[in-house]
């Protein structure tokens, strides 16, 4: 009888199942039975889920045990179905419990931890005077409280003249705000009834004229401790400050070789390193166990590091641009850390 340990990855839509269910399968190397499903696969009452498995090439449609562990592949706010099924197969047993992340949350959990000295000032938009701010800052950034991938992400600068320059994605203006016109009115036209952040803007150091952010993807692993698994530098097309539209994906190595000495270079790549693991030992403590997430950060012109946001469930194409990459480590880690959790 095969007594290996079911491992459940759970996904938004049916048809996520096949292509996340091969990923983890083809690259997992600790022998464990993987099947996939949605939350409205769960038949609660009988304790079972309806999932799709993969054996000898075969996809196979069948009825499940509940998992021992479950890898939450869902973008999700909440957790009403992960608490469920902790209840039943036991309490830390999900990981990624909540990925969508509260931007507010993620800013207030880091303001007041020690990473405090790398998180730019960030304000509730319905609770600032943005004239204002521009008066202190001419560079700010708005941003949708649970965004991602640069969706929706507004640029402000403010002139010399006292024009204000609104942008999305790229520095070409969408909106010109001349001085006598309040930009509190234009950007309540744009921006509707979302919930967004106003984040002080960094003058970010740039790779020949193309401005970057460097991704750090933390992942734990056979131990389960956090370790850093990657860290990339996306550059954006040139006049574009969107980095999530990237032209090019690099080392992040090669790209700090290339802006400083060694020294210097090597001293930002070790604060990457350590900033990165207290960032999800920060968000953990906020966010419930996770296994995964990314930090992003930028370099200001004084070459100090700032983290812009962290992400829930990090993209891990962007790293198939890497050569040499081993993406198969990438897919691998979540697994490896289901078997760790099958250990406790």
């Amino acid at each position: 009888m095969d007594k290996r340990l079911w491992i459940g990855i759970m996904v938004t839509k049916r048809n996520s199942r096949k292509r996340i269910l091969a990923l983890c399968q083809r690259y997992q190397s600790q022998n464990l039975r993987l099947y996939a499903f949605t939350p409205a696969d769960i038949r609660w009452k009988m304790q079972r889920i309806s999932g799709l498995s993969l054996k000898n090439g075969k996809w196979i449609q069948r009825i499940f045990p509940f998992p021992r562990v479950v890898y939450n592949r869902c973008f999700n706010k909440v957790s009403m179905t992960i608490q469920r099924l902790e209840k039943i197969i036991g309490k830390s047993m999900c990981f990624n419990t909540i990925n969508h992340f509260n931007k507010w949350d993620i800013y207030n959990q880091l303001q007041q931890s020690s990473l405090s000295q790398y998180v730019p000032r960030t304000f509730q938009y319905h609770e600032v005077n943005l004239a204002e701010q521009l008066e202190v800052n001419n560079l700010l950034f708005i941003k949708p409280i649970y965004g991602s991938r640069g969706t929706s992400v507004y640029r402000i600068d403010r002139l010399e003249n006292g024009d204000i320059h609104i942008s999305l994605h790229s520095l070409a203006p969408r909106i010109i705000c001349r001085k006598n016109e309040s930009i509190q009115e234009k950007l309540d036209e744009i921006l509707g009834q979302k919930t967004y952040l106003v984040q002080e803007g960094i003058q970010m150091s740039r790779l020949d004229r193309q401005y970057f952010d460097i991704r750090v993807l933390v992942q734990k692993g056979k131990v389960g401790q956090w370790k850093i698994a990657s860290i990339a530098c996306r550059v954006a097309h040139e006049h574009y400050f969107n980095t999530s539209m990237c032209e090019s994906v690099y080392e992040v190595a090669e790209i700090l070789h290339r802006l400083y000495a060694s020294e210097k270079a090597n001293e930002i790549l070790q604060s990457l390193n350590d900033v990165s693991v207290i960032a999800a030992q920060e968000a953990e403590t906020l966010m419930g166990n996770l296994g995964e997430l990314s930090v992003d950060f930028v370099l200001d012109k004084q070459s100090k590091l700032w983290i812009i946001e962290l992400n829930g469930m990090p993209q891990k194409s962007i790293y198939e641009d890497l050569k040499g990459f081993k993406l198969k480590d990438l897919y691998r880690k979540p697994m490896e850390y289901a078997y760790h959790l099958t250990q406790s």
